[in-house]
């Protein structure tokens, strides 16, 4: 029995992260995210539809850690890197969030270059990291699990305040953080225009942080819109966001119009 269980325990290899291994060949990445929280089935359905990565909201919405294993099991089905965004650059959350199968992990408000070591060392398990000695959901049977997780956990900090502008070059310097990716929202928020990403200050700011990302031979990401993803791919940022929720809105509003009289 001990052989047997042995022989099958080996079989077990640590899933694929498409996006990681998208982002080390060059490759431009997609990510469906929603305001609203996911259930596992909505998961399964955007599984069908192509994208890269799936986004489970944790800073902003009501997903409970135990939601987390359900989500990224179905993300699993497809093929999809479940990325959840944490609410707080906290080291214990961090690895709690991958413990529990997360694929990837977005941390918000980096502004420091201490903020973004802080990340990963609570992302990667020793000698890059700090993170609790523990193997995931994802790391079930898996031989050298720290070792692959190391390889295979994504991660991805957030550009979103002023400070974080003005600390890029620092920032930039750590190592072993997949994506720098600059968030329009609270960037307007903290350069005093709340509420209007579409503000010249604010697409100036953003594009000149891509631009630096870029140039550092960094991977950049953002959210982006079917109006402006072109403009993005060209300045060459790698790491696409985008919502359903102006399919769902433009959709309803061409259906209802056909049928008034």
């Amino acid at each position: 029995w001990n052989l047997i269980k042995t022989e099958r325990c080996n079989m077990f290899e640590l899933r694929p992260n498409k996006i990681k291994n998208k982002l080390a060949k060059g490759e431009i990445t997609t990510v469906l995210m929603s305001p609203v929280a996911f259930s596992p089935d909505m998961v399964e359905f955007a599984g069908q539809l192509g994208f890269d990565g799936i986004w489970i909201e944790t800073e902003h919405g009501a997903i409970d850690f135990s939601d987390i294993p359900n989500l990224t099991r179905a993300a699993d089905l497809y093929g999809m890197t479940s990325i959840v965004r944490v609410n707080y650059n906290e080291q214990g959350l961090i690895y709690r969030t991958f413990d529990v199968g997360a694929q990837g992990v977005v941390v918000p408000h980096i502004d420091t270059k201490q903020d973004a070591l802080n990340v990963v060392e609570g992302s990667k398990f020793a000698p890059l990291g700090k993170r609790g000695n523990f193997v995931s959901r994802q790391g079930i049977g898996v031989d050298n699990y720290f070792e692959k997780a190391n390889l295979e956990t994504l991660v991805v900090v957030l550009i979103e305040d002023i400070k974080a502008i003005n600390n890029l070059d620092e920032i930039l310097s750590v190592d072993n953080i997949d994506v720098f990716s600059v968030a329009p929202g609270d960037l307007a928020q903290s350069i005093g225009h709340l509420g209007n990403i579409s503000h010249p200050d604010v697409q100036s700011t953003i594009d000149k942080a891509i631009d630096k990302i870029v140039n550092k031979n960094k991977i950049a990401g953002t959210l982006v819109t079917e109006d402006n993803v072109q403009k993005y791919v060209e300045l060459g940022a790698k790491f696409l966001m985008t919502s359903f929720d102006p399919w769902l809105k433009n959709g309803a509003k061409t259906f209802l119009n056909r049928i008034k009289i």
